[in-house]
């Protein structure tokens, strides 16, 4: 983003950032064991999550005040250690899997980070033109454009785990062949259902029309519309988490 956004809308979203980083460190520490309860793959997820979370703060104590000449550097270690951490965490999640589906479990979490991240600050910045009406409309095509990109960057993921799923023996709770399709196919694969439609779909309809009404620097209904795709990325990567815990498919 360009500094025409103003500094506000940096603090906002640094301010952000570290709010949820804080909950997840919240929800990350098991409460009956503590860090004892951690593997070590977990226990680096965790410092490194400590570590982006330190930045963030840093970044957003700073940001239009002090350290301009190594904020650089702090923004690179906040998300250096947030994709650390991702990476980290995905390992610890598909332990005991093959290395396919180890591949795409990695490949899901990055790829989830980054249409939610995208969708969210794309959100924010369409809000901001009411705060800042003289701002270029080029910033808020530019973010969706970057939206875009990472929803097919995301349906490419969930395209090819949803094909391991069905073809790898290690797919499905049952551990067995076709244990995947049968639950797609069953009862509970309602909410498989639900995460295409709500996760992919309508995030890939709601995408195009935001950047059609960008291209007519609409940018009211451009974050009308953005609301709506934030709410349904926010359903469908709740769904995919539930899903991999479930069938051990990272969708």
């Amino acid at each position: 983003m360009s500094r025409e956004a103003g500094v506000k809308f940096f603090r906002f979203n640094a301010g952000l950032a570290a709010i949820l980083m804080a909950i997840a460190l919240a929800f990350r520490i098991p409460r009956s064991t503590g860090l004892a309860g951690l593997s070590w793959l977990e226990g680096i997820a965790l410092a490194a999550l400590v570590v982006s979370e330190a930045a963030i703060v840093t970044y957003w104590a700073t940001v239009g005040r002090t350290l301009a000449r190594i904020r650089p550097a702090i923004v690179t270690v906040a998300a250096g250690g947030g994709l650390i951490a991702l990476v980290v965490q995905a390992l610890a999640i598909s332990a005991g899997d093959s290395v396919p589906f180890t591949l795409l479990t990695i490949a899901s979490f990055l790829s989830s980070a980054a249409l939610l991240g995208g969708t969210c600050t794309a959100m924010i910045l369409g809000h901001w033109y009411l705060v800042i009406p003289s701002l270029e409309v080029r910033h808020l095509q530019s973010i969706v454009k970057m939206h875009i990109a990472s929803m097919v960057v995301r349906i490419a993921v969930v395209g090819a785990a949803v094909f391991a799923g069905l073809l790898l023996w290690e797919a499905g709770p049952a551990a067995g062949v076709g244990s995947f399709r049968r639950y797609i196919t069953s009862l509970d694969g309602i909410f498989f259902w639900q995460r295409v439609l709500f996760g992919l779909a309508g995030p890939a309809v709601l995408s195009y029309l935001t950047w059609e009404t960008a291209k007519i620097r609409s940018t009211q209904s451009a974050t009308g519309i953005l609301y709506v795709d934030f709410f349904t990325v926010v359903v469908g990567e709740v769904l995919a988490k539930y899903l991999l815990l479930v069938t051990r498919v990272p969708l």
